[in-house]
């Protein structure tokens, strides 16, 4: 029997991450600051130190939160489903979660923001999920909290007190699960080794408590993988065999390339082979092969809160990755770092109502649509839904544009609004003539119509 609970999270294909903790009160990445302070060098961030750090939730009073009006943003810059952090490795529960004090209820706010967010999202019909890192620098049972985080901060699983830990991640996914309504997502986080974490018992634990519930790859096998800060150069297809695990020292590696100076450039010609390995791809999948797969982004470069960060993309760049991932088959989850008073940076709503007011001219040929035909075309990307096929237009051509490798009849071309665009067709190849002193600003999309 076909699995279909999938199918309502590969039509949205549009996703809201939301990384908030009490570190947004200092402007600084999330746990990373104390884990591996030379991380910090990446991205410009206020100085802090490991006892400044924990100390942030005393500080942390967001009263500006406004669950709804969150919501309400996310519909209308076309998301379907919002993730949220309920703890992140520093440990810090933004939920009233059960033993332990490190918790937004025992801040001067006091109150759940899990618990607000989830009756926001449910009186909207908007699915949520939960990002819960596996990793905890606050509970004793992960590692010698005696000792400094950046001595300790890969775990001690070796230590009895190991087994307690995991007994207290179950005790927060039962919680998380019972007692939030419907939850959507468990978006784990377990960054590398993830054996120790007895990943059968937590994926047949989220089975037990909530069937329908979707997870993701970074605990062991997932409904879905998850490639982070780009999109594959193909569509991702299903490996033979399990994934390989990022081993801690691949991983320390991995930190170490980061560190090193390299440019953008180097990085990105550094890391191909591995992404490459990590989720391979074809042009032309077969419906078997096909893998799901969600691409999570920033807007800057920081996923928390981070005031010093202002290298923001454009809203052109992310509406282009929105499509480019869509064109693929895969799902964006864009993130927005929240404020420490609980409100949104003013460069995220404005990137946010600006792709919303594309996606409602365009959103029919992103949701609900699935990979298109036509891959690998300098500046056509495509999506299908039935009998029509969404060609977005990444340049406007000034003499028309060649589609080579179509394969069926075409029966008519139109833009969105309904208006005829002249094409000819001949053999496989579709010739679309649009005159360059009709284009629009942005990405413009047609509606190729096939027959049957």
């Amino acid at each position: 029997m076909r699995d279909d609970r999938l199918d309502w999270w590969q039509a949205a294909r549009f996703g809201l991450f939301l990384h908030w903790g009490a570190y947004s009160v200092a402007g600084v990445e999330a746990s990373w600051p104390i884990m591996v302070p030379a991380l910090a060098r990446l991205v410009p961030q206020p100085a802090i130190t490991e006892a400044e750090y924990v100390a942030l939730p005393q500080r942390f009073d967001p009263r500006g939160f406004d669950p709804k009006a969150w919501v309400a943003l996310a519909r209308r810059a076309g998301m379907g489903y919002v993730v949220i952090t309920a703890k992140h490795h520093d440990g810090f529960c933004m939920f009233d979660a059960a033993g332990t004090e490190y918790k937004i209820t025992r801040t001067p706010y006091r109150r759940d923001v899990l618990l607000e967010l989830a009756e926001a999202c449910a009186a909207a019909g908007m699915p949520l999920g939960f990002y819960y890192s596996p990793p905890d620098m606050h509970h004793p049972g992960y590692r010698d909290t005696r000792r400094a985080v950046a001595e300790t901060w890969t775990g001690e699983p070796e230590r009895p007190e190991w087994r307690s830990y995991l007994d207290y991640m179950e005790g927060h996914l039962r919680q998380l699960l019972t007692g939030y309504g419907e939850v959507a997502v468990v978006w784990f986080d377990g960054l590398f080794d993830h054996d120790r974490y007895q990943p059968e018992r937590f994926r047949r634990l989220v089975r037990e408590l909530a069937p329908r519930t979707l997870t993701n790859d970074r605990l062991g096998h997932g409904d879905y993988v998850t490639p982070e800060q780009f999109t594959p150069g193909g569509i991702p297809v299903r490996r033979e065999g399990p994934a390989p695990q990022l081993t801690l020292e691949a991983f320390q590696r991995f930190l170490e390339l980061l560190t090193a100076g390299h440019s953008a450039e180097e990085l990105e010609a550094i890391f191909a082979a591995g992404r490459a390995r990590a989720y391979p791809t074809s042009l032309q999948p077969s419906p078997a092969e096909l893998q799901p797969w969600e691409a999570c982004m920033t807007m800057n470069r920081s996923w928390g809160y981070n005031p010093t960060d202002t290298h923001w993309k454009s809203p052109e760049t992310l509406v282009r990755t929105l499509v480019e991932t869509a064109s693929r088959g895969g799902n964006l989850l864009l993130n927005v770092g929240p404020r420490g008073d609980g409100t949104l940076p003013p460069e995220a709503l404005e990137r946010l109502e600006a792709i919303g007011a594309w996606f409602d001219a365009h959103g029919e040929a992103i949701r609900g649509t699935a990979h298109g035909p036509i891959q690998g075309h300098v500046t056509v990307r495509t999506t299908r839904r039935g009998d029509v096929v969404y060609l977005h237009l990444l340049e406007w051509p000034t003499e028309g544009v060649s589609i080579s490798g179509w394969s069926g009849r075409v029966t008519s071309v139109a833009g969105l609004d309904g208006a005829a665009v002249p094409f000819e067709q001949g053999g496989d190849t579709l010739r679309i003539l649009l005159p360059a002193r009709l284009r629009p600003p942005g990405i413009v999309v047609l509606a190729a119509r096939t027959a049957a």
